[in-house]
C-alpha cells in the first residue's frame, strides 16, 4: 500500500502553505481532526490494510477543494485527489474509491458503502462531541464571513436546522455521538 505518506505530505503541505486564513473551520486542524477519527475507527473495526489505506487517503484529501474556493469543493477536490493518485502511480480502483469518500461528504451526505458512512460520520464527528460550541463557532466566522449568513439568530436557525437533518451513520456514531448531538439541539431550541 505505497503512496500514502507521499500522498499524505503533498496534500498537508499544499494545505499548510495554499489555505486561505478565513477559513477559520475547514482547515488544517478539521482535517487532522477527521483522520484522528477516522483512525479511532480503524482500531475500533480492526479494517484491513486496503480499507485503512484508502480511509486515510480519503480524510487528508476530503476537503482539499477549499484550495480553489469553497463552491462544489467536494468534485473539485476529488480531481484534484484523483490527478495526485495518477502522479503517485495509484491504480484507478483506488482512485475511484477515494473519491467516493471525497463525494460522500457532500451535504446531504449519501453514503453507498460502510468506508464512506465511516467518513461521514468522521466528517461530522464534532456534532456529538464536547467540543460542539467551539468548533461551531468558527464555523459560523467561516461562514459569517463568505457572507453565508449574518447574523447570530441566521446562525442559530441554521445549526437547529442541521442539526435536525442530520443523520449519523455508524452503529458506533448513533450510540456515542447522537445522544450529545441531541443534547445541543436542545440547548439551541431553548436558548
Amino acid at each position: 500500500m505505497k503512496g500514502y505518506l507521499k500522498l499524505r505530505k503533498i496534500v498537508l503541505d499544499k494545505l499548510k502553505a495554499n489555505l486561505p486564513d478565513y477559513l477559520s473551520y475547514h482547515g488544517m486542524d478539521h482535517t487532522l481532526d477527521v483522520l484522528n477519527v477516522c483512525e479511532q475507527y480503524i482500531k475500533r473495526l480492526k479494517l484491513n490494510e486496503e480499507e485503512r489505506y484508502l480511509l486515510r487517503m480519503g480524510a487528508i484529501v476530503h476537503d482539499m477543494g477549499f484550495l480553489k474556493g469553497p463552491a462544489n469543493h467536494e468534485a473539485v477536490g476529488s480531481e484534484m485527489a484523483a490527478e495526485i493518485m495518477t502522479d503517485l502511480g495509484m491504480p484507478g480502483n483506488y482512485i475511484a474509491e477515494v473519491k467516493g469518500l471525497v463525494m460522500a461528504t457532500k451535504i446531504p451526505q449519501t453514503p453507498l458503502n460502510d468506508l464512506q458512512k465511516i467518513i461521514c460520520d468522521a466528517d461530522l464527528d464534532y456534532l456529538g462531541r464536547s467540543d460542539y460550541p467551539e468548533i461551531s463557532s468558527r464555523l459560523y466566522q467561516e461562514l459569517k464571513y463568505m457572507k453565508v449568513l449574518e447574523t447570530e439568530e441566521q446562525w442559530k436557525n441554521l445549526q437547529i436546522n442541521f442539526l435536525k437533518a442530520h443523520h449519523f451513520q455508524t452503529p458506533f456514531a448513533v450510540k456515542n455521538r447522537e445522544p450529545k448531538k441531541q443534547e445541543w439541539l436542545k440547548k439551541l431550541l431553548e436558548s
